[in-house]
């Protein structure tokens, strides 16, 4: 008979902060600047250089713990994490191991088998690491110590999670949080947001926990849930042969969709721990942790609650619209100007969501403003354009955020309202349309589309369509 298992899994989840600078220096941390640029005595680890803390590295964990229901430690401090690795530049890591800034948190899931809890054991404040580029023409490998001190958390969950669905829950989640509150982007290709999966199997009703593996690597959510299922299916194998588990951490390669072992997984002893000696401890005074909570923004579930109650907007709108904090104040500043939130949750979520698809971007790429939306729905409202116009002037404010009012004027898409006009068209396509004058006599009111279609065009596009219709309306009535 086979056995059942069951798969435990915890993550080891680093974001990258969103200062302007370093951790312990003033360099710069923006993303792709040209190799060894963004570098000075201290993130290069100069002898005699030292590191003073950034305040806001400070301010972003705690209101990431205070986000994920942790516990604040006021007073806390740094610890030297000693290993020797080519992009490591000081040769060993400031990071905090017996008293980390965030402890025992946690934040709810939902997936298809309900709601639960996932613990965070700890958030802790370190500085990133190089990056090491392997060049395989000239068969070496060279260090960019760029991210050298660009400041981290890293959220370390307990081993709540079984299965790959509730890892990508639990990560989603957590990105919306810190991305509303500022704290990153979580842009998992830039490795702004990088996710480590400590999984282990054990047989179904076990309380015993197996032997873990942590797997690197891992660049999206994609990416994640099939490690996930390929190291959970090669663990399963490895106990039905009557193999062990080996504890170490092994690198995922999408492509192949295989894990390999890297090295074997190392104990906090094997990095000799010991305070920073170089900062002092940090003191979180309650006025400064008051203040911070003070200027703690609204997350998705305060939101989706207030929009129910005071735009009126489905629910299914509502969830789509708060995936994302830049969709969510784009909402929420063009309906405070134009009044009409289910028309701002329409461009949003038709228009806006067709054109992200189409140009791979994502919703916090969107560089359009709330007042040109706004604009844009009020020209409509006002019988200024049309629907059909006024899809290509929004593709012209998505792509360059040009004012509506200006463009429909100079580009002269301005709908023709001018009854004479109008009539005069709708009599000439009534003349050279009489079959489908026919059919409309016979009760085929279809064909009263097709009649309004050819004077749209023969209008260019630009005729008032409820005029069209109330004009075809009186001439095929006589």
């Amino acid at each position: 008979m086979s056995r059942e298992y069951e798969t435990v899994i915890g993550l080891e989840v680093h974001v990258e902060l969103a200062t302007k600078t370093k951790i312990f220096c003033g360099c710069s941390t923006q993303f792709g600047g040209a190799p060894n640029t963004h570098t000075c005595p201290v993130c290069t680890g100069m002898p005699g250089s030292l590191p003073v803390l950034n305040k806001q590295v400070v301010e972003y964990a705690v209101a990431v713990g205070l986000a994920t229901n942790c516990t604040i430690n006021q007073h806390c401090k740094f610890d030297r994490k000693n290993y020797f690795y080519p992009d490591n530049p000081q040769n060993y890591q400031i990071s905090q191991l017996y008293q980390p800034i965030c402890v025992n948190g946690g934040i709810e899931i939902e997936t298809e088998r309900g709601k639960k809890i996932v613990g965070i054991h700890e958030i802790h404040m370190e500085e990133d690491a190089g990056k090491l580029v392997h060049d395989e023409w000239e068969d070496c490998s060279l260090v960019d110590f760029n991210r050298s001190g660009v400041p981290l958390i890293e959220i370390v969950s307990e081993p709540d999670m079984r299965s790959a669905e509730e890892v990508i829950a639990y990560l989603e989640k957590l990105r919306l949080i810190i991305q509303y509150l500022g704290a990153s982007d979580c842009k998992l290709q830039e490795g702004s947001m990088r996710a480590d999966v400590n999984l282990s199997v054990r047989e179904a009703g076990t309380e015993a926990f197996g032997t873990r593996t942590e797997m690197k690597n891992l660049n999206s959510f994609k990416a994640i849930a099939r490690a996930i299922e390929g190291e959970k299916r090669r663990q399963i194998e490895l106990l039905e042969e009557g193999k062990t588990v080996i504890q170490e951490t092994r690198r995922w390669d999408d492509n192949k969709e295989h894990s390999y072992a890297m090295r074997s997984k190392e104990d906090a002893k094997d990095y000799r721990y010991f305070p920073e000696p170089d900062l002092p401890p940090i003191h979180i005074s309650d006025e400064w942790l008051m203040e911070i909570k003070a200027r703690q923004p609204e997350l998705r579930t305060e939101k989706l609650a207030r929009y129910k109650e005071e735009y009126d907007i489905p629910e299914y709108d509502a969830k789509i619209i708060t995936e994302s904090k830049k969709m969510a104040d784009i909402f929420e500043a063009a309906t405070a100007i134009c009044h009409k939130p289910k028309k701002v949750s329409n461009w949003l979520m038709v228009e806006t969501m067709r054109l992200l698809k189409e140009q791979e971007m994502e919703a916090q790429d969107i560089s359009f403003s709330p007042e040109n939306l706004a604009k844009l729905i009020d020209l409509i409202d006002a019988g200024t354009i049309n629907g059909t116009v006024g899809k290509e002037v929004f593709e012209a404010i998505f792509r360059e955020d040009v004012d509506p009012v200006r463009y429909v004027e100079e580009k002269g898409l301005a709908a023709v309202n001018d009854e004479g006009a109008l009539r005069a068209a709708v009599e000439k396509v009534v003349q050279e349309n009489p079959q489908s004058v026919e059919d409309f006599h016979n009760g085929k009111k279809k064909a009263i589309g097709f009649l309004v279609g050819q004077t749209m065009k023969a209008m260019g596009g630009k005729a008032n369509p409820q005029m069209v219709n109330q004009l075809l309306n009186e001439i095929l009535s006589r």
